[in-house]
């Protein structure tokens, strides 16, 4: 037995379990579905493009990394569409293909045996700008019923839940970019306090004028307008990020259990952690600390990592300490470093999910996906950046890093299955 601090109650018993993927669900730019978005991204192509979401042209980023071919009505019941945002439509897509491929079905399960934890951070941005259109336009008998719930964080968990009748434990994070990962690790402690199964991982879609006026608000984004110049992790030109949406949803299994059903087992979490890191200027970034408490929670040393998942900011001075913190780890280009976010934009929390199932993906595949656009690494970024086309590589476990606006940072160790 292992002990988990509890929020409310000390020190609670906990199982020690394998957290097995046994499903993954991935709605993305570049593919709707896994085995399109993986085969895109083993070609290195980049998905990032002009706006058609929206009427972008009076906008001084015009660029972003959109779901194309998704239609909503052949991923969601009729019933569902009046009441769900954009991002839960992509998430109950991600969901059903997770458990499809999982192959688990909670009606032969007892009633808690299943449960949600999703990330999400920025809720249904395009739904609740259409309602307050609605409101200061026609008044509030215009307003939809359904705005009081379909713009939250946790609707995606909810609706998942709903729809495939999980009763089990549910919850959300709400970390930007780490939240994918920070919802794994939750779903791992749930496990741990005897759920059979989870179904985790993040999304998000901010691609509306509402959305885009915060993340213009916010900083941080490329104003460049080629779709292959616009986003260069570690690059020396590197200029900013680009935006994009969608997210990958996982089911995450006791190990045993999976195995006592005949799950097919794609790999497991090994280690998690996340750190906060100080106000602006009262300390060095913590994404070092938390790769390093990842490890350590995994039982396994720097020599034992053979490729990993970089949060790859595309911004000179985040590059440059991730960089860093990587050379620390590792020595100087001591591990193939890759960032397939760069074919796709930042996803919010979907990214790190994302960056997660094309972890799982190059482990069962024997190769590292690459890098889009970056050409010249910068000299002060010394890591062995995979670029121009994926690379060949003898693989059994992958870190995955990532860092969430406002001072977040989390690290998974994801393993090949045995």
């Amino acid at each position: 037995m292992t002990t988990l601090a509890g929020q409310d109650s000390g020190l609670i018993s906990a199982r020690d379990v394998t957290a097995a993927v046994t499903g993954i669900g991935v709605v993305a730019p570049g593919g709707v579905g896994t085995d399109t978005w993986w085969a895109s991204v083993l070609r290195g192509h980049n998905a990032i493009a002009p706006l058609t979401r929206f009427d972008a042209s009076g906008y001084p980023v015009r660029l972003a990394g959109e779901v194309s071919g998704f239609t909503d009505e052949e991923h969601v019941p009729g019933r569902l569409l009046p009441q769900t945002d954009r991002v839960t439509r992509l998430a109950l897509a991600a969901a059903a293909e997770a458990l499809a491929a999982a192959r688990l079905d909670a009606a032969h399960l007892p009633d808690y045996a299943v449960g949600v934890v999703t990330a999400n951070a920025a809720g249904g941005f395009a739904f609740g700008q259409r309602e307050l259109q609605a409101l200061w336009n026609r008044g509030s008998r215009h307003v939809s019923a359904y705005q009081s719930f379909a713009w939250f964080y946790a609707a995606n968990s909810g609706q998942i839940s709903i729809r495939h009748a999980l009763r089990g434990p549910s919850g959300v994070v709400v970390s930007e970019q780490a939240g994918g990962l920070d919802a794994i690790a939750q779903a791992r402690r749930q496990l741990r306090r005897g759920v059979q199964a989870v179904v985790t991982g993040g999304a998000d879609s901010t691609l509306c004028p509402w959305g885009w006026t915060a993340h213009l608000a916010a900083g941080g984004l490329s104003t460049a307008e080629d779709p292959d110049t616009a986003y260069l992790p570690f690059d020396a030109d590197a200029r900013g990020h680009v935006v994009g949406e969608g997210g990958a949803l996982f089911v995450l299994e006791d190990g045993d259990a999976a195995r006592a059903r005949g799950a097919a087992v794609l790999g497991t979490v090994e280690g998690c952690a996340a750190t906060f890191d100080p106000p602006p200027g009262a300390g060095r970034p913590r994404l070092l600390a938390a790769a390093e408490l990842a490890l350590a929670d995994a039982g396994i040393t720097p020599a034992d990592v053979d490729v990993v998942f970089a949060d790859a900011a595309g911004e000179r001075s985040a590059d440059r300490a991730e960089a860093q913190a990587l050379a620390t780890l590792f020595g100087p280009f001591g591990v193939p470093v890759t960032a397939p976010k760069s074919m796709t934009g930042r996803l919010l929390s979907g990214g790190s999910a994302v960056d997660a199932a094309a972890a799982l993906l190059a482990l069962r595949d024997q190769v590292i996906p690459p890098t889009a656009g970056t050409r010249r690494v910068a000299d002060d970024c010394p890591v062995d950046l995979v670029t121009g086309a994926a690379r060949p590589a003898r693989l059994r476990t992958a870190l995955v890093l990532a860092r969430g606006r406002g001072g977040f940072n989390a690290a998974t160790v994801l393993r090949a299955a045995r």
